[in-house]
């Protein structure tokens, strides 16, 4: 299984220099990804702005958005910005979708229940958009990123089934993500598509004498699932022993890759990171 980083694009006190450095670190580092978190109503660093950043001071992590909410974007102007991010990293970047859940990132006069099947439609596109080579660079690597879908109803998984390469878990102890694993798995068999989806997932972390600031940070963030906050914020990773666990766990749940999100952003988290993964 392979580890990846989040970078901090939408954690309270990482001004741009500090993201900067910190996909700079990463990638000096034994992490396999940066990703990000997307908001519209937060104080956050829009995702494919804060990756195009990382792009530059970056040569081999992955960059990885987890997960864009991607009905919020205009259809062509999102396989513009994704298939040039592509280009601009040389290759390195994968493209996390999901609806999203929270109704304000939309706006008041948003009907929600249109959501999923514009988001089909909106995969549909895009990937017709690519196939058009008129849209795509001609310096690029591969006709298109590779596609993650997440979600965890039906029709998410028979969506990222017929439509992508894999399956992005939103976060949680290794058996939530093991149950939608298997989940993932019979979509794609229902789907009729050969061998197996592409298995990734999320978690969040804050080292040392970071938990409080970073249990603060996540009932925030949350604060729109009302007391489900409190289970996302009290499973924060804040020991050693917890990170290893949480890896083996999801390791032995056939988790490919692993994207651990910070909670503080303070750049010796990189640090205690690194010194916390089994080695």
């Amino acid at each position: 299984m392979e580890i990846g980083v989040g970078l901090p694009n939408a954690v309270p006190g990482a001004d741009p220099a500090m993201v900067v450095e910190w996909a700079r670190r990463a990638d000096d580092g034994p992490f396999a990804s940066l990703g990000t978190v997307d908001r519209v109503l937060y104080d956050n660093i829009e995702p494919m702005v804060a990756l195009a950043g990382a792009a530059t001071v970056t040569s081999r992590v992955e960059l990885v958005t987890c997960i864009l909410i991607a009905p919020l974007r205009e259809r062509s102007t999102l396989a513009k910005q994704a298939i040039s991010l592509d280009v601009l990293s040389g290759g390195r970047f994968t493209l996390g979708m999901a609806i999203g859940a929270r109704g304000d990132d939309y706006g008041v006069n948003e009907f929600r229940g249109h959501r999923g099947d514009r988001f089909t439609d909106q995969i549909t596109e895009l990937r017709a958009l690519w196939d058009d080579r008129r849209l795509t660079p001609s310096v690029a690597r591969r006709p298109r990123p590779r596609l993650l879908v997440g979600g965890g109803t039906g029709p998410a998984f028979a969506r990222m089934a017929r439509l992508s390469d894999g399956y992005f878990h939103g976060g949680g102890p290794a058996r939530a993500f093991a149950r939608a694993a298997s989940q993932a798995r019979a979509a794609w068999a229902d789907a009729g598509r050969p061998g197996e989806p592409e298995l990734w997932g999320q978690a969040y972390y804050g080292l040392g004498d970071a938990g409080d600031t970073g249990r603060r940070y996540l009932l925030d963030y949350y604060a729109f699932t009302g007391p489900f906050a409190r289970r996302i914020a009290d499973g924060l990773l804040t020991t050693p022993l917890e990170v290893r666990e949480l890896v083996g766990g999801y390791a032995d749940a056939g988790c490919g890759h692993l994207i651990l999100l910070p909670a503080v952003a303070e750049p010796t988290q990189l640090d205690r990171l690194a010194d916390a993964l089994p080695h």
